[in-house]
């Protein structure tokens, strides 16, 4: 189950890359929670619609994923890890974690936090 996990993390990565909102919804519970560099949040499908939409003119490349930590258990998973991007020009390393939880059957990510990391 930890392949499945980092798996669905770094399908909702790609998918975010790629502008694929189809499938970023089908992958998150509403509402979610987010915590980041903008603070914490619970977020509906429309307000994560219109965010979504607002960003549709930056670009994302995702690098590399890596350092997965996953704890799992039968209706929910953890996972921590590091991921290197390049978000509109600007390289980035963030340490990220998610949780997921299964909805009907479905794993789903209820709640994604990133946090920048220090330059060295």
């Amino acid at each position: 189950m930890k392949d499945d996990i980092t798996t669905l993390e770094k399908k909702y990565w790609a998918a975010m890359a790629a502008r694929d909102f189809d499938t970023v919804k089908n992958l998150t519970k509403f509402p979610c929670i987010v915590a980041g560099k903008q603070g914490i949040m619970s977020v509906d499908e429309p307000s994560y619609k219109k965010m979504f939409d607002q960003n549709s003119h930056k670009i994302m490349t995702v690098k590399d994923i890596s350092g997965e930590l996953v704890q799992t258990g039968e209706d929910h998973a953890m996972i921590a890890y590091l991921v290197e991007l390049d978000y509109d020009g600007q390289p980035m390393k963030c340490a990220c974690s998610s949780t997921w939880i299964k909805d009907n059957g479905n794993w789903k990510c209820a709640m994604h936090t990133e946090s920048d990391l220090e330059k060295k």
